[in-house]
């Protein structure tokens, strides 16, 4: 049996990555952590300052090629705009993190159909068209050895209720999952591996504006909120950047379709 270092089971140098809602929240700690351990990164969000300059920050911040590209993925058109753009700058993509997400919040009551829709066009719908429309970027480096990887950001809010009245969050991200699996067992014979991450709570804006923070996420107690979590704290940027990593890597080769909770124990208690 063929003895791999540490170095060779999670390295992720040299690959070229996609990271959607990269410029802020947990897309910008995945991002973070590639570009930290010698990958090229591409980030996308929908407003294009804030993308603009959260690339250049962590392009400065760990060396490296960030780039950013600002597509609206709750469209046809971003989406598109978003692949275009890619493939004129690369002839190969090794990981897609679909990242990008969105959430609504009104009671059952007055809970609006443009949220409904604005959440599961976002969520649901820009995953598996932008998967759709980089499948011939990433199969064009796969192979049976290094096999191309797409990673979908679920949330435990799709696996367990929501303590939230955010209606149409929790389904969109239980269809992510099982979104995942259908395309992880459609796409494994063209050596595009497809898992989820489900996270759990993490000092993020979406998470802040949850729980009083207003969306302020400097000024949100969050050791208050890490006291309710079974770890006792809420997650760390190499908390959700490991995971990601490791389905990325070498180590995460024989992975296929499954839902990876991090969520500091929310879920099993």
């Amino acid at each position: 049996m063929t003895k791999l270092s540490i170095d060779e089971l999670f390295s992720v140098t040299g690959k070229t990555v996609l990271v959607t809602g990269g410029s802020r929240g947990i897309g910008e700690m995945i991002a973070a952590g590639f570009l930290a351990n010698g990958a090229t990164v591409y980030i996308s969000s929908r407003k294009a300052d804030v993308c603009d300059a959260t690339a250049a920050r962590l392009a400065e911040t760990y060396g490296g090629t960030c780039v950013s590209i600002p597509a609206n993925l709750a469209t046809t058109d971003g989406v598109v705009a978003l692949a275009d753009a890619l493939r004129g700058r690369e002839d190969h993509l090794d990981v897609l993190v679909n990242n990008a997400g969105v959430s609504w919040g009104a009671s059952l009551e007055e809970f609006p159909e443009n949220g409904w829709d604005k959440v599961m066009d976002t969520n649901v719908k820009g995953v598996f068209f932008l998967t759709q429309r980089l499948l011939p970027l990433l199969e064009a480096g796969a192979t049976a050895d290094s096999p191309s990887r797409v990673i979908n950001i679920g949330s435990i809010d799709g696996i367990r209720t929501s303590i939230f009245d955010n209606w149409s969050y929790g389904p969109s991200k239980a269809a992510v999952h099982a979104l995942t699996r259908q395309l992880a067992a459609k796409l494994v014979a063209r050596d595009i591996l497809v898992n989820a991450v489900a996270p759990g709570p993490f000092p993020t804006w979406m998470l802040s504006t949850g729980v009083g923070g207003g969306g302020d996420v400097d000024a949100t107690d969050w050791q208050q909120v890490g006291k309710t979590n079974p770890r006792g704290r809420v997650g760390l940027p190499s908390d959700i950047a490991g995971t990601v990593l490791f389905l990325a890597s070498a180590a995460g080769a024989f992975i296929v379709g499954d839902t990876i909770v991090c969520d500091g124990g929310l879920v099993a208690s």
